[in-house]
């Protein structure tokens, strides 16, 4: 009975807060169709996971509204071939969701309490193309570069310049940029066949802060 209440509320989500606000691309729709959300918050606010909003995961950290888990998930483009960095793992739920349309996935937390019990449940739940490093995200992680795509989940005052050098040519970027914390706006940038960067402004959003120490 509990799984499929919370199959029908995931089904809900997708239809009445991605698809009727202009998410599209059906492997996005699809993936978080599957992935169990509220196995990635904590149990009292499990049968909350598939509302229109943020959720507390501890450490002041929040699992971010699915609209926006979608729409930046939806930037990117995707691609089977893809190597992504994500700066920010928090719970792990955005991590799930890239692992089902890349090929690897580095994401970055610097809390370690986070970054170990995500990593836990990610093993758990077989996304094993997934690796959780306990590392500040400000300067990215060199040892993986280039990647096809970075997603920062947490807004900088400004775009750190290690994550621009390691996006690849032809790359795309997705990063909450702000000097006020909790008002920012996504920034897409991309990089050209030739490394020529290109930056646009997207959506105002509300992100905790990204700490660059």
């Amino acid at each position: 009975m509990h799984k499929t209440f919370m199959e029908n509320l995931r089904k809900d989500m997708v239809e009445n807060q991605l698809r009727q606000r202009g998410i599209t691309d059906d492997h996005v729709l699809d993936a978080m169709g599957t992935i169990p959300r509220h196995l990635f918050v904590n149990e009292d606010l499990q049968n909350e996971a598939y509302m229109d909003g943020p959720l507390p995961i501890g450490f002041g950290q929040t699992i971010s509204q699915p609209y926006i888990v979608a729409y930046m998930t939806e930037i990117l483009k995707l691609e089977q071939q893809h190597s992504v960095l994500e700066v920010g793992t928090g719970c792990g739920y955005q991590a799930a969701v890239l692992s089902s349309l890349a090929q690897k996935v580095i994401s970055l937390e610097r809390i370690k309490e986070l970054a170990l019990s995500s990593r836990k449940q990610l093993q758990e739940l077989g996304f094993a193309n997934v690796d959780v490093i306990n590392a500040n995200g400000w300067n990215g992680y060199q040892k993986g570069a280039p990647y096809d795509r970075i997603i920062v989940t947490a807004g900088a005052k400004k775009v750190p310049e290690a994550l621009i050098d390691q996006l690849a040519n032809s790359g795309i970027m997705v990063i909450p940029v702000g000097k006020i914390m909790f008002s920012q706006t996504l920034r897409i940038i991309s990089k050209d066949n030739n490394g020529n960067v290109i930056k646009k402004k997207s959506l105002p959003v509300r992100f905790v802060r990204l700490v660059n120490k």
